[in-house]
């Protein structure tokens, strides 16, 4: 039987990941800039990610209690149908942003940001699993990695092109929050004609026949419910750095930029997913073996880590280059301890989750007591360390649920509320206390993953082998 080749449907897919990563970052875009127009405090300025990311959690939890108690609403409509509702809500949302502006009302901001997380939510549900039956079952975790690689490709651009649009280009002849309309109608434009593409395309048919039983019974499962919470310590912890991240580094003591300079340096942070989920697409590929694999992960990281730095040093308006390549030199550090940390990892999911959570919490350490370039570029290097942290946790977390994975899954995506809730705690230590000591709310997060990483995601069964 001729095998089913998938590239042009994975192809599309990938697409949809590139535009909710570059949409989701550029939200630390919004914070600093809605934080001046409106005159907020950092707590105020982070219900951005509040309103978004809890929308995730409110979006999830209605789904969930749909297909509790009336099956799994993607089994009856389609994943390709509900990737076309996740992009049609998600357009209004962008479209709202007008309304916003023109009425000047930070609340209605963040009705837009919610209505944008639940499109978002419904894409989550519907194309990471389309992603994972893409093809083999054994090469399922490659894709998805390589599928989250162009998600951080868009969370890496949207800093550079995001900040360059709001902070110079519109802000020039624009007053109060009209700088972020033409942006985000043209992200409403670009969504709609995908949701065209989509519903033109001949995506793989899939039916899903699994009935979901009433109840909570996925919680049953340690793992499961020790995963939820290292979800939302992930996304909570990963979040918050790159929502303060401008902030921080426009403080007289760790490096002092302008919001737009610093923008740049939030494309590294996110741009450190990019190559690490690249590397990871690669690492868990069942195509490359032995040391060819690991040639082609430090190649790919080689050349991207050039690409990144490459974009970053040159006006987008001029032309012109803005920095010298000495300045970014310190990132490859980070790409090379990457590298390094996925060979002491093994290709095991929980020992690689349990040494990149480790070198987070050191980087974090460093970051709070030290200052100038050192803190910069450690709390910058935390980026590349986040990479595979939602594909490991996300495997580990669902291993062993057999019928009730589906159930599994939508609790894991509720608990991307974590992305909304630790920067508003994040937000209130830097008003009460101050920014050095808010990163303390980051690290409990990532010691958590270490934790999970060592023992937290171990089955009942694996459990029982461990008691004997």
């Amino acid at each position: 039987m001729k095998k089913q080749n998938y590239s042009g449907p994975l192809a599309l897919l990938t697409s949809l990941f590139f535009m909710w990563g570059f949409i989701t970052c550029m939200n630390d875009i919004l914070i600093p800039y809605l934080k001046g127009v409106f005159e907020l405090s950092a707590t105020q300025a982070l219900f951005v990610q509040s309103a978004f990311f809890g929308a995730y959690f409110i979006g999830s939890l209605i789904y969930f209690l749909i297909s509790s108690s009336s099956g799994d609403p993607i089994a009856k409509i389609g994943y390709k149908n509900g990737i076309i509702i996740g992009l049609l809500i998600s357009a209004f949302g962008c479209s709202l942003f007008f309304v916003a502006a023109n009425v000047q009302v930070y609340g209605i901001f963040l009705s837009a940001l919610f209505v944008l997380g639940l499109g978002f939510t419904m894409l989550q549900i519907a194309a990471n699993p389309f992603v994972s039956l893409l093809g083999s079952e054994e090469s399922a975790s490659s894709r998805l990695n390589l599928a989250q690689g162009f998600n951080s490709l868009g969370t890496t651009v949207a800093p550079i092109i995001g900040g360059f649009l709001i902070f110079t280009y519109f802000a020039q002849n624009n007053e109060g929050a009209d700088a972020v309309v033409i942006p985000y109608l043209s992200l409403a434009a670009i969504l709609l004609v995908l949701a065209v593409f989509i519903k033109l395309a001949k995506l793989p048919n899939f039916q899903n026949n699994e009935t979901i039983e009433p109840g909570i019974q996925a919680l049953k499962f340690p793992n499961l419910s020790r995963g939820m919470i290292s979800i939302f310590a992930y996304v909570g912890g990963e979040v918050a750095i790159g929502s303060v991240l401008i902030l921080f580094l426009s403080q007289k003591n760790i490096a002092g930029l302008e919001e737009a300079e610093a923008s740049i340096y939030l494309a590294f942070y996110w741009g450190g997913l990019m190559i690490g989920r690249f590397m990871g697409a690669i690492s868990l590929s069942t195509a490359i073996k032995g040391v060819s694999k690991y040639i082609s992960m430090f190649l790919v990281s080689l050349v991207v880590a050039l690409l990144l730095i490459f974009v970053s040093l040159y006006d987008l308006k001029t032309g012109t280059q803005i920095k010298e390549f000495e300045e970014v030199v310190p990132f490859f550090i980070f790409v090379a301890a990457n590298f390094v940390a996925f060979i002491l990892g093994r290709g095991l999911a929980g020992r690689t989750l349990a040494v990149f959570s480790a070198c987070v919490v050191v980087l974090i350490f460093i970051t709070i007591f030290t200052e100038g370039q050192i803190a910069m570029w450690s709390i910058i290097g935390v980026g590349i360390f986040n990479s595979i942290m939602w594909s490991n946790i996300f495997t580990l977390a669902i291993k062993g649920l057999g019928k009730f994975t589906s159930q599994g899954s939508s609790l894991l995506v509720m608990m991307v509320a974590g992305g909304g809730l630790v920067p508003a705690l994040q937000g209130l230590v830097i008003d009460h206390v101050n920014m050095k000591i808010s990163f303390f709310i980051p690290m409990i997060c990532y010691l958590y993953l270490f934790y999970y990483g060592i023992q937290g995601y171990k089955t009942i069964d694996e459990l029982k082998k461990t008691v004997k």
